[in-house]
């Protein structure tokens, strides 16, 4: 997801549980009157475990192509799948180091929806972003939108490898981590500097201790290897594949890997893999704000915006908001957790996923404009799925630094960091310090990756195509034209619109493109509008 000290540069998609959390929310709304657990409810999803899972008959899957050498073992694997529910689910284990297959193993843990008719296409593997997102709790949100794909195909939701319940990373507890989040995501003296730098290198020695020799082996080639062993091991000789958001790097990463295993793939949300830490941190650092303005537009439009008629005088009266929760948090209905910058960041911020969501931000900021920052703090709850009880229900929030800083570490110290806040305030005037200050917490990170960085055109791939969104926040639409570019098969959709991604999203252009590539092959026209 995309946060002030731990997205960085990489986008990934608020997961499935958040949206079920805001959209509740709207019913809470104006009185504002429950927390985090009342957002997401009892019958939100729950991710199925090895130790929940009850011993069933499914049939086994034998692997499609088991390769010859030491990664014999894992691609012959045989994988049993076990009733859990209305799905199935099952366990596949993959090598913690593809250099030294002899270190040790990973489990990741699948959920599968079986295909409605007979002779499915193969499996849909589907990946919601993050890095954190789960692809397990994933697959409840996808499937109600996708009944012709479900009828082709046996959708697949996966853990990656540290992500959710495949053997996740672990680093600070809920407490620490109420303490990390809340902190000031933009420092402006010598002291809190020192504080945010000092809770960087907290967390990342944290995950370094409490996870063990998996802290260094979460990155995103790792994860792209183990996708190829996921294909091989249901019994499919090529790939197809759903990503959003950072689930498109995870994509593009394995059509470079295996282009030639490559059969349908979209990427939707794109990530720019060409792009240093910097520049993409700067872009969406961007995209943001022009998610913010479009609020803005429509806020004002709409009449009665708590923020008034004036479209410059209400963004800076937003920034001014935030500016003001750094030295003035405001009372938020728990004495412990006053809205604090950081948390009315985040508050503001998963609204801007989608437009339906616009509403619930008014209500919110004249709320908190009000001296009532409980609604933004229900909303920054949502977006980090903490629940009611202050517990965190996957570790996204964690995880996301682990992947990040192994894939593009970068090395800013303070001085440059403060040097840069006018270029980022140049094109984000009201969110670009909180994401120039965001390339501190990879700048302290203890773990090095020994995956090389990878140069991505996935030549000799079939066509892949790229989905963009012209005011996407979190991955800007110039990302899904550059790697539509990058990519030698690359087509690229455009859908003109706001919030996060295009497929599912209410255009019917879009989603009738992706059913007719994904379902029949046909391969959408490159540069289609919709």
């Amino acid at each position: 997801m995309a946060t002030p000290r731990h997205s960085s540069a990489y986008p990934g998609g608020v997961n499935a549980r958040t949206m079920v959390a805001v959209a509740a929310m709207a019913a809470l709304l104006p009185a504002a009157c429950g927390t985090s657990a009342d957002l997401i409810g009892s019958d939100a999803p729950t991710t199925p475990t090895r130790s929940t899972l009850p011993e069933s008959s499914s049939p086994t899957t034998q692997s499609a192509d088991p390769p010859s050498g030491d990664l014999q073992q894992f691609y012959g694997q045989q994988v049993a799948w076990q009733d859990c529910g209305s799905f199935e689910c099952a366990t596949v284990t993959v090598p913690l180091d593809y250099d030294d297959v002899t270190a040790g193993t990973v489990d990741l843990e699948l959920r599968k929806a079986p295909a409605t008719e007979d002779e499915p296409l193969g499996t849909l593997f589907i990946n919601p972003g993050g890095p954190g997102g789960s692809g397990i709790t994933y697959l409840d949100f996808f499937l109600p939108d996708a009944p012709e794909l479900q009828s082709a195909y046996d959708i697949v939701g996966f853990d990656p490898r540290g992500v959710g319940v495949s053997d996740p990373v672990t680093c600070l507890s809920d407490g620490e981590l109420d303490d990390f989040i809340a902190y000031d995501p933009d420092p402006d003296t010598a002291a809190e500097v020192r504080r945010a730098t000092a809770l960087v290198r907290k967390l990342g020695r944290a995950c370094q201790a409490n996870t063990g020799p998996l802290a260094g082996h979460v990155s995103t080639v790792e994860v792209a290897k183990d996708l190829d062993i996921l294909r091989a091991v249901v019994g499919d000789q090529k790939m197809h594949y759903y990503g959003a958001s950072y689930g498109t790097f995870i994509g593009a990463t394995y059509a470079e890997l295996f282009p030639d295993k490559v059969d349908r793939m979209v990427l939707d949300g794109a990530l720019d893999p060409a792009l240093s830490i910097k520049e993409l941190n700067l872009q969406q650092a961007a995209g943001f704000e022009t998610a913010l303005n479009a609020y803005v537009d429509d806020c004002i439009a709409g009449g009665g915006c708590p923020l008034g008629e004036d479209k410059q005088a209400a963004l800076d009266r937003i920034k001014a908001f935030l500016d003001g929760l750094d030295a003035d948090p405001l009372e938020s209905g728990d004495s412990d957790r006053p809205l604090t910058e950081g948390l009315g960041f985040y508050g503001i911020a998963v609204t801007l996923y989608n437009q339906d969501y616009w509403t619930i931000l008014s209500s919110a900021l004249a709320a908190g404009l009000a001296g009532d920052g409980s609604q933004l703090l229900q909303l920054a709850d949502a977006y980090l799925d903490r629940g009611q009880d202050g517990t965190y229900n996957n570790n996204s929030a964690q995880v996301i630094y682990a992947v990040n800083c192994l894939d593009k570490p970068v090395d800013v110290s303070v001085p440059e960091i403060q040097a840069s806040e006018s270029e980022y305030e140049e094109v984000a005037p009201v969110f670009g310090r909180v994401f120039a200050w965001s390339l501190l917490g990879c700048s302290n990170w203890p773990v090095q990756s020994a995956q090389k960085p990878l140069t991505i055109d996935a030549d000799g791939a079939a066509p892949i195509v790229v989905v963009g969104t012209t005011r996407d926040p979190a991955t800007p639409y110039q990302w899904a034209e550059a790697l539509a570019d990058e990519l030698e098969s690359g087509v690229l959709v455009s859908r003109d619109g706001d919030g996060h991604t295009g497929y599912h999203m209410g255009n019917e252009c879009v989603d009738d493109a992706i059913d007719a590539y994904l379902v029949d092959g046909t391969v959408p026209i490159n540069g289609l509008q919709c």
